[in-house]
């Protein structure tokens, strides 16, 4: 039976479309994913993300701890700063991607995706064994709320106490937002300046329905996974599930400055990450725009002269670029040979091999 987040009532009001995602009832789209895919780009969006996990590591030695569990070097993060990181199996292939926040000296949150906080859960108490750290799966007593776009921070500035002028991209404060304590981060997975908003359960209802008062004279609108899938694709963001399994490593996705081997000691799947590293990628994951109007999906073939040359793993009509994009693993020969197509449906569309990401917002 799937969950509901604290906020599936809000959802029903207002007429979403829910879909099942990772065991969640999640709203899709609230009228037009298109319209909410433009919303953020231009104003600004509010999405429930409370299906995410926030795993806390904390004790003495939690950044040491983490610099052994992950792949990247948290312990020298400071203190209200966050970083994009990956957990990984021995062989080097990714358990899933993560943004650790440093809360003080001693305090870490770990925010996992929906499908795979309890497996990253267990996997981080296993491997904090010996370092005085705790590992505590927080993810049943947090909701987060996000506002994302170029007018989230003039919404979010006239409800909290919080100075956002000083927030940095992948920073995070404690504050009070419309009178309830809130974690607040400058981080987000749409490619717009925004905040995801870390709250108790029973305060998720009240922030959700301050925020969408604030936000209606500056265009905010409720937006869905539909819209979250296009923007995060349009910003060259990876989902695990499509871009990114435990049959990839980071090196393979283009993620490999994520890996820190500078860092002290051992971590896990260093061993076969420096052979990844050493070894080069037969696969690189690529940014495609189509020259037609057929859309290229997760699963069509990449092809090359009619032979399969690689796989499509995300694609989706580009409110921005007008255009049909995606986002493929290709072999690497492939890529220095000549034009490729995606095989849709028995039909060669050609397709265009660009730098990811698709979009970049305007400073």
């Amino acid at each position: 039976m799937s969950r509901s987040t604290p906020l599936r009532g809000v959802h029903e009001s207002l007429g979403a479309t829910l879909t099942d995602f990772a065991g969640w009832q999640m709203p899709l789209r609230y009228g037009s994913e298109s319209a909410e895919h433009n919303a953020v780009r231009t104003a600004a969006g509010l999405f429930d993300l409370s299906h995410m996990g926030e795993i806390f590591v904390v004790g003495a030695q939690a950044g040491e701890a983490l610099d052994r569990a992950l792949v990247g070097h948290l312990s020298v993060l400071a203190p209200g700063r966050a970083r994009y990181t990956m957990i990984v199996n021995e062989t080097g292939g990714i358990l899933d991607d993560l943004i650790v926040y440093r809360l003080d000296e001693d305090q870490y949150m770990v925010v996992a995706n929906a499908s795979n906080y309890a497996l990253v859960a267990r996997e981080l108490a296993d491997r904090v064994r010996g370092y005085d750290a705790r590992v505590t799966d927080r993810s049943d007593e947090y909701a987060l709320v996000a506002v994302q776009g170029p007018r989230s921070a003039e919404i979010l500035t006239a409800l909290t106490d919080a100075d956002l002028d000083d927030l940095k991209y992948y920073a995070i404060v404690p504050g009070v937002v419309a009178g309830t304590p809130a974690l607040i981060a400058r981080t987000g997975y749409t490619g717009e300046d925004g905040f995801e908003l870390f709250v108790l359960n029973e305060h998720a209802v009240p922030l959700w329905n301050a925020l969408a008062e604030a936000g209606k004279d500056a265009g905010l609108v409720p937006a869905g996974l539909s819209a979250r899938d296009t923007l995060r694709l349009e910003a060259g963001m990876p989902l695990y599930g499509n871009e990114l399994s435990a049959a990839i490593t980071p090196f393979d996705a283009g993620l490999g400055r994520v890996v820190r081997f500078d860092k002290p000691g051992d971590f896990v799947g260093k061993a076969a990450l420096e052979r990844a590293a050493e070894n080069g990628t037969r696969r690189r994951l690529v940014g495609l725009v189509a020259r037609g109007r057929r859309v290229p999906r997760h699963g069509y073939p990449v092809t090359r002269e009619g032979a399969v040359v690689g796989e499509v793993t995300s694609g989706a009509p580009s409110q921005s670029l007008g255009r049909p994009i995606a986002m493929a693993y290709v072999d690497e020969g492939a890529l220095e040979k000549g034009s490729l197509a995606v095989d849709i449906r028995g039909s060669q569309e050609p397709v265009d091999v660009v730098d990811l990401p698709f979009y970049r917002r305007s400073k």
